[in-house]
């Protein structure tokens, strides 16, 4: 084999993985497309040591990092394609180059599927925003709203007056049970049932909601949980098993980030419903253990 590990993916939970395979003198190989998920983000907050640089500093100093151990390889690029071969695993590139090793660990992330509503996109990261702990301490004391597209909706509107004053816009589609509504209240949360159509302002700023009765409500920063879908095929070519999590599926791991399939591991937003860079890395870190540990073992 060419390799003992291959990492796809060279964000947060594949430079962690790759980082122990280096450190234990083994040789990795991580593969990246350079898509991260939070590229649309100017800032990283939350981190411990990096709060508040820029997402593509702290991956390209922890590339960096890794590469000065000798036994450690990153090439860019897409991984399209992977299969088991005896002892071990290929990967395909888009540019039809051909990896091998003897582990694989998957960390290549998930897709964001946004509510498919006028702005959306373009405010992505900056504006419209889904998590409170990475963002919600750079829109705080702005009028804020909670967009609700799953059943959870409701959890998030609770959280969001910590930072701001708080609209939770249910899209006439997620109402909150009478608990629900109880606690929304307590905690001064405005509850909105007409459906948001548009998003208002020069984006990627958002200066407000226009809502599908003609009305406009001034928001600052909107909050959400989009849908999510694998950002890459080869988990479900390998044939690992999936688990459902309330926005979408992700990898099935044991503790050590082991798949349902021998030799392959997951790790970051492809293998876990609660996705956070600093969560990504952790998993990151016990799927180069594990994948290392994996190799030493007695066959």
């Amino acid at each position: 084999m060419d390799h003992d590990v291959i990492v796809v993916g060279g964000s947060f939970a594949g430079l962690s993985a790759a980082l122990q395979l280096g450190r234990a003198r083994r040789r990795v190989l991580v593969i990246d497309s350079g898509l991260p998920r939070n590229r649309y983000a100017a800032h990283a907050h939350g981190i411990l040591g990096h709060d508040g640089k820029p997402p593509a500093r702290i991956l390209d100093e922890s590339r960096a990092q890794l590469l000065a151990y000798p036994q450690a390889r990153f090439v860019r690029g897409t991984a399209t394609a992977a299969q088991r071969l005896d002892g071990g695993f290929s990967v395909t590139m888009d540019d039809d180059g051909e990896h091998r090793a003897s582990r694989l660990i998957l960390a290549t992330g998930i897709r964001d599927e946004l509510p498919a509503i006028a702005g959306m996109a373009e405010r992505w990261g900056v504006s419209v925003l889904h998590c409170p702990y990475c963002h919600g301490y750079e829109v705080a004391d702005r009028p804020l709203g909670v967009l609700a597209n799953h059943a959870l909706s409701a959890h998030q509107a609770a959280l969001i007056p910590d930072w701001g004053p708080t609209t939770y816009f249910t899209q006439a589609e997620f109402e909150p049970d009478p608990a629900q509504a109880e606690h929304l209240a307590q905690r001064g949360v405005s509850i909105e049932r007409v459906p948001v159509v548009a998003l208002l302002g020069t984006a990627p700023q958002l200066d407000g909601v226009r809502l599908a009765d003609g009305r406009t409500i001034a928001v600052s920063a909107l909050f959400t949980a989009p849908a999510s879908a694998m950002a890459s095929p080869l988990a479900d070519q390998l044939g690992c098993e999936f688990e459902q999590g309330p926005l979408g599926r992700h990898i099935r791991v044991d503790e050590w980030k082991a798949t349902s399939v021998a030799g392959v591991y997951a790790a970051g937003d492809a293998a876990t419903a609660m996705q956070n860079a600093t969560l990504a890395s952790a998993a990151g870190v016990l799927a180069g253990v594990g994948a290392h540990q994996s190799l030493i073992r007695p066959s």
